[in-house]
């Protein structure tokens, strides 16, 4: 939110500098983003003459322009300016000087032949509006050669970041309310006018949907003429605040807005037909709104309609058929109070942003609706003229106000701080709480934030200053102190140090999800868990799976010309459960997508990321889990988002899953718009056994052992369907106590190998204890070998 310092001082009364007054706001909350001094954009613009204007000798549409500046000589300008003549007073560029609307340097230059030495500004070149027809024209006092900026009184802008719990300090008015409460001034309330209404409201309000809109008043101002600009003074602060001046009837709202956070809007009355009322849309309603967009409504949307149709998307924008315009004669102002829910719900719906829908989704005064009202009837009368009817009041808006026991010890009990009594109940004061003798707190209606006790704690540390509060290092015992991370902590921080080691790259992806992706990875019988309040329509649901945000995060690599991307997330799959219940599971995420491998003289063809480059991932990292890998199984396959007979689970057991990995289907690569192969894995971190924590501190001694291993090699026949890694199971549980090591170095069908049959050569690792083999010792272990494997079918080739 941006404002001058010249506006603030309507609200406070302070000789305090900028910078004290930037210091202040982020001691109490209200972030500086940056202060501008717009005197430094206007630096070389001064207040000059025109003394004589003649025709350019050699273009039609120029002219000669002598200037006096009110030092020396008067300047020669060359100037295409058709409201340049002798005698009026304008703004002068001098050389050296930069036009702010496009950055350009002013430079003495000769224009057809004549020695031009600055330049005639327009209001658009300084950017203080979009009029560009002319030059600027000054009154005839205005001092010649004194400063443009000093003439034109600009004042500092401060551009302040208001977080979303404090929509009372979304106008000057109620940061200002905040300084003078932290000792930087006084308050100046808004000083609200008595208008009193000439006849009834000819336009009849009502309505009819109490719960979207408890409250909407209004009143007609006839006879009004928005054919005048706004005054000087309101567009300067409405440009500093970083909006165009319209036209003078909304840039009173926009300054009434602006001012006092209270959104309002204006109808031209000869465009209304019947009464106007705040209803439910209809399913399939539409209304053409202010930014040029139609926009296509349904039953839950709060609207303002006459009998010809919609106006008006409740509290976020109004339509551009209704809207004043130059001809607007008489005019009907709404001050209305939305409810918030409501505002957040619609404006996601329809992907509409607006200043109002900020307030009003944050929470507006609901006590300002009269008060809001008198002052933007004064404002446009003062602009515009015009003639007021009375209010004209449909429904209440919230009035009952919290009240909280309050007890003042608790500023030091929870905010670690000192602060008398009588400082607390000044500061709360202050800040328009009313505090009773008994410590009894009446919220003002405007602080939604504000629900308990802590919340006045809060207030109080914040104005007395945050950084009066001591820091105070937790209490230590004596001696080492104990590891606080729990296993599946420690199981974490293993596999994000074993990910990292193998080359992936961790990503951090959103939890919600477009509902359209999140149902391709929703499990069967787990519903998903839909958000009804959502940050984005776009972002309503919650994930049942890590590999989609990781996809589209390869999709965005591969859009900036990443040729792979290995990625890899440790995060939460939610799911819905029975009976409302809700339910997360902890889950590591890893995609691999692009080339695995770089085309080059010795390998040829660049080489993409298969099934096995995913199973290896997923052994890889459960064995950093402590999960017993050689226990696993190879079972089925992973889900229809995989490419059936590229994908499996690794399982303990039939019905434990521990991974998912393979290649994804085509059909899923297509809904993320993505070129396969991609391969991802998926360990359930909540499904992998947990080994207890040591109990001692230091590692056991590294005692290698004193023999070294034996090989030996045996070639199996097996059914061309047996899976290896049965096969490898079997033979290392042939004799656990000798057998430390079995792989499978090299699997041949074709001549000499039955039909249906493969063989597979597997080499297993012996290790001796005490003593070496003898040949006896080894054909035991082998015979224990040949019959473990006979039990998966397997014979041991001739």
């Amino acid at each position: 939110m941006k404002f001058s310092l010249e506006w603030l001082k309507d609200y406070l009364d302070t000789e305090a500098s900028v910078t004290e007054i930037a210091a202040k706001l982020n001691a109490i909350g209200h972030e500086v983003e940056g202060i501008e001094d717009p005197a430094e954009k206007l630096a070389g613009f001064r207040v000059a003459k025109v003394l004589t204007a003649e025709k350019h000798p050699d273009a039609d549409k120029l002219q000669v322009l002598s200037i006096d500046t009110g030092e020396g000589d008067p300047l020669t300008v060359v100037c295409g300016a058709p409201n340049a003549r002798a005698g009026m007073k304008g703004v002068l560029g001098l050389p050296g000087a930069v036009v702010p609307a496009n950055g350009m340097e002013l430079r003495k230059s000769a224009i057809r032949g004549v020695e031009s030495n600055g330049m005639m500004c327009s209001v658009r070149e300084l950017e203080l509006g979009d009029a560009h027809e002319g030059i600027i024209e000054l009154p005839d006092d205005a001092p010649v050669g004194e400063s443009f900026a000093q003439y034109q009184g600009t004042s500092p802008v401060f551009d302040v970041a208001i977080t979303p719990n404090r929509p009372d300090c979304m106008g000057v008015m109620g940061i200002a309310r905040d300084l003078a409460a932290a000792g930087l001034g006084t308050f100046k309330p808004v000083e609200v006018p008595e208008i009193g209404g000439e006849d009834p409201c000819p336009v009849a309000i009502r309505t009819d949907d109490p719960e979207g809109c408890p409250a909407f008043y209004g009143r007609v101002i006839r006879g009004i003429d928005n054919t005048r600009a706004s005054p000087e003074w309101m567009q300067r602060r409405l440009i500093a605040a970083g909006q165009r001046p319209i036209s003078a009837v909304v840039d009173c709202t926009n300054y009434l807005m602006l001012a006092c956070g209270r959104p309002a809007h204006v109808y031209d009355v000869a465009k209304l037909s019947g009464p106007v009322t705040a209803r439910r849309a209809q399913d399939g309603e539409t209304m053409e709104a202010l930014n040029e967009k139609t926009y296509t409504l349904d039953d839950t949307m709060t609207v303002i309609a006459d009998d010809s149709g919609v106006h008006d998307i409740g509290g976020i924008m109004g339509g551009e058929h209704s809207g004043a315009t130059e001809a607007t004669t008489d005019v009907l102002l709404e001050i209305a109070y939305f409810d918030p829910e409501a505002i957040g719900v619609t404006g996601r719906k329809l992907g509409l942003a607006s200043d109002a829908r900020t307030r009003f989704e944050r929470g507006v005064d609901p006590a300002f609706l009269d008060d809001g009202l008198a002052l933007l009837t004064e404002l446009i009368m003062q602009s515009c003229g015009g003639s007021p009817s009375e209010v004209a009041r449909a429904g209440s808006p919230p009035s009952e106000a919290q009240v909280i026991d309050f007890d003042p010890a608790l500023t030091r009990n929870l905010g670690g701080i000192d602060v008398p009594e009588s400082e607390q109940r000044r500061i709360l004061e202050a800040l328009d709480f009313a505090v009773a003798e008994d410590w009894k707190v009446t919220v003002p209606l405007r602080r939604h934030d504000v629900e308990g006790a802590a919340d006045l704690v809060e207030e109080v540390v914040r104005i007395h200053g945050l950084d009066q509060v001591e820091s105070v290092p937790l209490p230590r015992a004596e001696g080492v102190a104990k590891s606080t991370a729990s296993p599946d902590q420690v199981m974490e921080r293993k596999l994000r140090r074993a990910a990292a080691a193998r080359g992936l790259n961790e990503a951090v992806t959103w939890s919600f999800l477009p509902q359209g992706e999140a149902d391709i990875f929703a499990a069967e019988g787990e519903p998903l868990w839909v958000l009804e309040n959502p940050i984005s329509e776009d972002l309503k649901a919650m994930r049942p799976s890590l590999i989609p945000g990781l996809l589209s995060a390869a999709k965005r690599n591969a859009d900036r010309g990443a040729d792979a991307s290995r990625l890899f997330e440790i995060g939460r799959r939610y799911f819905s459960g029975k009976d409302g219940a809700s339910d997360e599971k902890p889950t590591l995420g890893i995609v691999l997508a692009g080339e695995r491998s770089e085309r080059s003289w010795q390998g040829g063809k660049a080489r993409g990321f298969d099934a096995y480059d995913a199973k290896a991932e997923a052994m890889a990292l459960l064995e950093a889990a402590g999960a017993p890998v050689d226990n696993l199984m190879v079972m089925g396959e992973a889900g229809e988002q995989f490419h059936p007979g590229q994908s499996a689970t690794l399982r303990l057991g039939p019905k434990k899953v521990l991974a998912r990995f393979g290649a994804l289907h085509p059909a899923t690569l297509k809904a993320f718009d993505l070129d396969g192969p991609v391969v991802a894995v998926e360990i359930f971190l909540d499904a992998v056994p947990v080994k207890n924590a040591s109990k001692g501190f230091a590692r056991p001694d590294y005692t290698p052992p004193a023999l070294q291993p034996v090989r030996r090699d045996f070639a199996f026949l097996v059914d061309q369907k047996l899976a290896a890694g049965d096969l490898i199971r079997a033979v290392r549980g042939a004799d656990k106590a000798n057998i430390v090591g079995a792989r499978v170095f090299d699997v041949f069908a074709g001549q000499g190998v039955p039909e249906g049959k493969k063989s597979v050569a597997v080499e297993v690792v012996l290790q001796p204890g005490e003593k070496s083999y003898t040949d006896q010792d080894l054909k035991a272990i082998s015979d224990k070998v040949v019959a473990a494997a006979a039990k998966q079918g397997a014979e041991l080739r001739g």
